[in-house]
């Protein structure tokens, strides 16, 4: 099991990797070798994690997530499978830590009475300024 925190963790099943020829500047090797991962996690038939983290999870994967609910992560920055699939698999880790957090609810709150009074004697401040900036002729 792959921990990605809050007491969840994700089957590795669910994972599907495949090794693909990366892109960009990469010498002799770079038409011959496969060390780009695609990394791909069914969210939508996942069975460990619950719904609440699976709509957070789609809503922060954006455009990483296909319309039928897999997440695509294309790691390449490495030169070795290893290493890039490492990196792609701590970035799904990261993505669905950051999802298993439930935000925090909104806390209604009111101005106090001196606030209010504050903000009546500066609107009323305010106009005397305006007030006085008028031709005598429009008062």
């Amino acid at each position: 099991m792959i921990s990605i925190g809050r007491g969840l963790a994700i089957d590795p099943d669910e994972i599907t990797l495949s090794f693909i020829r990366a892109s960009g500047p990469g010498g002799q090797n770079v038409n011959k070798v496969s060390t780009a991962v695609e990394l791909r996690f069914d969210l939508a038939r996942s069975l460990s994690l619950p719904e609440a983290v699976k709509r957070r999870a789609a809503r922060l994967a954006g455009r990483r997530l296909t319309l039928d609910g897999v997440i695509v992560l294309r790691a390449e920055r490495f030169r070795t499978q290893e290493m890039n699939r490492e990196d792609a698999e701590a970035r799904l880790v990261a993505l669905l830590s950051e999802a298993a957090v439930p935000p925090t609810p909104r806390v209604k709150t009111k101005p106090s009475k001196a606030a209010k009074a504050r903000r009546a004697d500066a609107k009323t401040g305010r106009g005397k300024v305006k007030a006085l900036r008028r031709k005598p002729s429009d008062i």
